[in-house]
């Protein structure tokens, strides 16, 4: 039987444990609200960015994006549960931002800066209802959700191009090297038995985005500090690049040696399958290669 000191010292805890749960119901309605009418006005943006995951293949990952999101802000769910809230107005203007980029983006048919109000609406409501430290602690899953969202077509015309032309130099030094004879022009290289064209959809583009969102959520996994996953980020960038100039060499092989044929439909489409997992595993060989390294390196006294 506890005595009388033992319940008036959790007398005061107990207090401020329901006045913690009425202050959360009080803003957790509000909240609640906002964010359903931020859905219902943002349907139309939501609707066409998964529209678009499902019909491009260059952002399918982005239906991964959001659970693996979900995911880590369930991971911090006990650490939320430890920050008091207090609201903050500075939502009030970001809110209000990201309305007006929203009727920016819809009336100038720019999806993508429609799309951005999104993240920043809800990092508003956030600040709004929650303040400073509570977004602060979901910095890391809402810039992730930036990764589901597709590119500027002019931009990602801008990056297509360099990587089309990368490809083409890279998959023509390796196919001398394995003694075919290949004329480059641009980006479309000619061998004795068929010619090959390495469009915007080879450019490794899909693999990149991939590759990079992927380097993400392993670091985050497996890196405990934000140096290390920021380097492990950086060096998927090299390794897909390299790994597609290697898929459009293998390419070039099979159409040689093999039948021209296989330049595309099902071989192709294997081959690219094949190289992206190849560029996943030399990923995670790398960040393994890397943490021996670091074991064994002397500890600096």
């Amino acid at each position: 039987m506890a005595n009388k000191s033992e319940v008036s010292a959790n007398k005061p805890s107990s207090v401020a444990a329901a006045y913690v749960s009425v202050a959360d119901r009080q803003t957790l309605f509000p909240f609640l609200l906002a964010t359903f009418l931020m859905v219902v006005v943002y349907s139309p943006v939501l609707l066409k960015l998964v529209h678009d995951w499902w019909n491009d293949p260059n952002y399918s990952h982005g239906f991964v994006v959001p659970i693996f999101s979900g995911f880590v802000v369930w991971e911090l769910r006990e650490k939320l549960a430890r920050i008091p809230l207090h609201s903050s107005w500075w939502g009030l203007p970001i809110s209000a931002l990201a309305l007006v980029l929203l009727i920016v983006g819809s009336f100038g048919a720019e999806l993508f800066v429609a799309r951005v109000s999104f993240l920043i609406l809800v990092a508003g409501l956030i600040l709004l209802f929650f303040g400073f430290a509570f977004f602060r602690t979901l910095l890391f899953p809402w810039a992730l959700l930036a990764l589901a969202i597709p590119i500027p077509a002019i931009l990602f015309s801008q990056i297509t191009l360099p990587l089309q032309l990368f490809a083409s130099q890279c998959a023509t030094l390796l196919l001398s090297i394995c003694g075919v004879p290949v004329l480059r022009e641009g980006n479309v290289l000619h061998l004795p038995s068929t010619t090959l064209e390495v469009v915007a959809a080879c450019s490794g583009i899909r693999s990149l985005v991939s590759l990079i969102s992927l380097a993400v959520f392993y670091g985050y996994l497996r890196r405990r500090t934000v140096a290390r996953r920021w380097a492990l980020v950086a060096l998927s960038i090299p390794i897909a690049i390299a790994t597609n100039g290697l898929r459009v060499t293998i390419t070039g092989l099979l159409g040689h040696y093999w039948d021209p044929s296989t330049a595309e439909g099902f071989f192709h489409t294997f081959a690219g399958l094949v190289v992206f997992l190849s560029s996943i595993l030399l990923l995670i060989l790398s960040d393994s290669i890397a943490r021996r390294i670091g074991k064994s390196s002397p500890q600096q006294i």
